[in-house]
């Protein structure tokens, strides 16, 4: 089974931008996308074959999040049951026979940290969504956590100590929710691998320089780990400050 996640940063400016030629071209099972920042009846997408979900922000042009997946889910559910959590769009949880499947777009904490005692809140209440499917059935996350997990996971480590997505806090709220029963696919698969990053800032030409973030995962229950065939990322896809991500498990 192959599965794509992709924080299109917009899909209505990803979509003249190639989206659907990346869509086509990989011909995955499953393609969850984060940061929307519409509602469906606001552009046509064809994507045949799929069932497309959608969880949109309450505030248009804003977040959001969607599943598009040739299996048919036995039922999918939006947020995490929690009003204050889920005015933003920011999680999708599809069950499948064997698994479940969460697509989520973490809160970014923001300049000046301005949102980490929020996100910090929200951590707790997402890892304890994903602990309780756990103990049904094993879980597949996937999406833009908005971390660099570990100094490999970012170019400049040092002067970023305390930016948003690097904070010792967001760091250590990651390893909690691996130590909860969950494995890093990539890192499982290419645990040296470095200058492997899935985000670049649009200023001083950070792309070509590669000077980015990895704050993209696929996460699994440990009891997957065995089934996992590859993790790839698709730095060279472009239509976005993010690049897409790839799980083949099964």
């Amino acid at each position: 089974m192959k599965l794509i996640s992709w924080n299109v940063n917009g899909l209505r400016a990803c979509l003249v931008k190639g989206f659907e030629d990346f869509f086509n071209s990989m011909d995955a099972d499953i393609f969850c996308i984060q940061e929307t920042k519409m509602h469906p009846e606001q552009a046509e997408i064809g994507l045949i074959g799929y069932e497309k979900y959608w969880n949109s922000a309450v505030k248009k042009g804003y977040s959001g999040t969607a599943v598009f997946t040739r299996i048919k889910p036995l039922s999918v559910t939006y947020g995490l049951n929690i009003e204050e959590h889920d005015q933003e769009g920011r999680i999708i949880t599809l069950e499948f026979e064997d698994f479940f499947l969460v697509n989520v777009y973490t809160p970014n904490s923001k300049r000046e940290l301005l949102r980490l005692d929020y996100r910090m809140i929200w951590e707790d209440e997402f890892r304890a969504h994903l602990t309780k499917l756990n103990k049904n059935k094993p879980v597949i996350i996937c999406g833009d956590i908005n971390v660099a997990h570990q100094e490999i996971d970012i170019k400049n480590p040092k002067s970023n100590r305390r930016t948003a997505g690097f904070t010792d806090e967001e760091r250590d709220k990651m390893t909690v929710l691996l130590q909860a029963g969950f494995t890093d696919t990539f890192r499982y698969l290419y645990p040296d691998k470095t200058d492997a990053y899935t985000w670049w800032s649009y200023m001083m030409n950070a792309r070509a320089r590669n000077i980015g973030w990895r704050i993209d995962y696929f996460l699994v229950s440990d009891s997957l780990k065995e089934f996992i065939k590859d993790a790839t990322i698709y730095p060279e896809i472009m239509g976005s400050d993010h690049c897409p991500i790839g799980l083949e498990i099964f």
